[in-house]
């Protein structure tokens, strides 16, 4: 398990961490560590998780970050995955977070996330627009040039920042594997180059069963999806902004 924390460089700096020499330009022949690598984009896996239930997640509804830890590092020590040197590969699982001005409970959920393993890269939301798409994406570089990035799982529905890098990499040979809610991840699930694994299918993810009804697995007969909201909630507001 890499130990090394994620450096907080400013934003504007294209590597968040100095490279070792071998990615810095040395001719040292000495083969990279092979290293499967885990990426959790928060806001956008809290975001998606509201939309496909339809409401605000509870903790039942909430993904357990143990048994995603256990699942993802269970793939990395078969000895069929073993890297180049013959041996498993290390693993590396990193959350990204926006934080609010005031934290709340977020304190206690990045102790947690450390406590099981997780590196946390954390940045102050002061603006609505401020977002960590770009920290995910460095910090992807610096790994894919440190070691052979045997494997690349990203947890994030969001196809506009991610697709085409990506693939660029699968292209490398890299193994990408995009998990995410099948309902806002048709980025992933339409690529020759990305695995795509719905979250909820990823064992012990979570507690209970999410309220949901994927259209991708749809009971023969078929199903009734129930509306997420009032049809006279909804009409009321839409008079309202048209008048």
């Amino acid at each position: 398990m890499l130990d090394s924390p994620l450096s907080s460089a400013p934003a504007d700096d294209a590597v968040r961490e100095p490279l070792p020499a071998e990615a810095a330009g040395s001719r040292d022949s000495r083969p990279r560590p092979s290293l499967d690598l885990l990426i959790w984009d928060a806001p956008n896996i809290d975001m998606t998780l509201s939309t496909v239930i339809g409401a605000r997640p509870t903790a039942a509804s909430r993904p357990r970050f143990d048994a995603i830890a256990a699942w993802f590092v269970a793939a990395a020590g078969e000895p069929a995955a073993a890297g180049r040197d013959g041996n498993a590969p290390d693993v590396e699982a990193c959350v990204f977070a926006n934080i609010p001005p005031v934290p709340g409970t977020l304190q206690r959920w990045v102790e947690a996330l450390r406590g099981f393993g997780y590196a946390v890269f954390a940045r102050p939301k002061a603006q609505p627009d401020d977002d960590i798409d770009q920290d995910m994406l460095d910090h992807i570089a610096v790994r894919s040039h440190s070691h052979h990035l045997r494997r690349l799982v990203v947890f994030s529905g969001d196809g506009r920042n991610f697709a085409e890098p990506l693939e660029d990499l699968a292209r490398q040979g890299t193994q990408v594997v995009v998990v995410a809610f099948s309902e806002v991840a048709g980025y992933a699930i339409s690529s020759d180059l990305i695995d795509f694994i719905d979250i909820e299918d990823v064992p012990g993810a979570f507690v209970e069963p999410l309220d949901r009804v994927r259209l991708d697995a749809l009971p023969a007969d078929g199903a009734w999806l129930r509306p997420t909201r009032s049809l006279r909630d909804f009409v009321s507001s839409y008079t309202a902004r048209r008048t």
